[in-house]
């Protein structure tokens, strides 16, 4: 599957690196951007609450010669009581965490921008994306080969076909959900997560303008805003193939596409993120 949002992460960071030594990478899975990073020489401290993902990012980083670059911790985002002011030069943290951390989001983002000195870059989950209500199947058009056998495509491609054949958009949940920014009813998701029935907890999703005045309030000098796969989201699914099987045309397209969607007035409208790299 195509990943927009991952690319455009990554060339974000590299772009912003320069003067950055020491990055901590909250709830950095199996370690996607915490080991980019650690090969480029910066010291990185891995941190994620399930040691399946520490354990899977520790193989990665030993068979990649890098595990004298990243320091493993094992906890909860919303603890970061065991991190001093400003210890690294920047925080991080993507594939919106951050909005799994409701209702104690704002207090996590306050957290991660304490413990850095220089630079704060994170990902959270964008009202102005979540068009599911309308297509619950739009990532069928992210899949390059419809033939694959890998399970995650399957069921994408399985579950799109049964999903569109007889689906009525519930506008009382469409609008609930910009107004409240949670698309699942609080209590009863909490409920499921605890008892082991839902795999996911309730995950916030936020306003551009709200992200803004969030991190405003921990002493921000300088906010940019981007919606990763914003231009995608507007291309027919078989022109973006045509696209991405085209080397030359797709780096080209790529170099635009993280110029395009990096625009203020592509904030919040990615594929599912919104991205906020912060000066501090």
């Amino acid at each position: 599957m195509i990943s927009f949002k991952k690319a455009h992460i990554e060339r974000l960071l590299l772009d912003n690196m320069s003067v950055i030594d020491t990055v901590f990478d909250g709830d950095g899975g199996y370690g996607r951007f915490s080991i980019m990073l650690a090969k480029l020489g910066h010291k990185v401290t891995h941190f994620d609450i399930s040691e399946g993902m520490i354990n899977a990012a520790k193989e990665i980083a030993d068979f990649q010669g890098i595990a004298n670059n990243i320091t493993f911790v094992c906890g909860a985002l919303e603890d970061l009581s065991s991190f001093s002011d400003k210890q690294f030069d920047m925080a991080m943290s993507f594939d919106t965490p951050i909005s799994y951390t409701y209702p104690k989001h704002e207090q996590v983002i306050g957290n991660l921008a304490r413990i850095a000195s220089k630079r704060l870059v994170i990902s959270v989950y964008s009202c102005l994306a979540w068009t599911y209500q309308f297509d619950p199947a739009q990532k069928e058009k992210y899949i390059l080969d419809p033939n694959s056998k890998e399970w995650l495509v399957r069921w994408t491609l399985d579950q799109g076909i049964k999903q569109r054949l007889d689906y009525h958009p519930d506008m009382k949940a469409v609008q609930q959900f910009f107004k409240t920014g949670l698309m699942e009813n609080q209590k009863d998701i909490v409920k499921a997560y605890e008892e082991g029935k839902s795999p996911w907890p309730v995950s916030y999703s936020f306003m551009p303008d709200e992200l803004i005045n969030i991190i405003e309030n921990v002493g921000a000098k300088n906010i940019r805003l981007s919606g990763p796969g914003a231009l995608s989201r507007s291309i027919p699914g078989e022109i973006l193939k045509n696209i991405m099987r085209d080397d030359l045309l797709k780096k080209e397209f790529l170099e635009f596409s993280y110029w395009h969607d990096s625009q203020l007035w592509c904030a919040g409208m990615g594929k599912d993120n919104l991205v906020a790299i912060v000066d501090l």
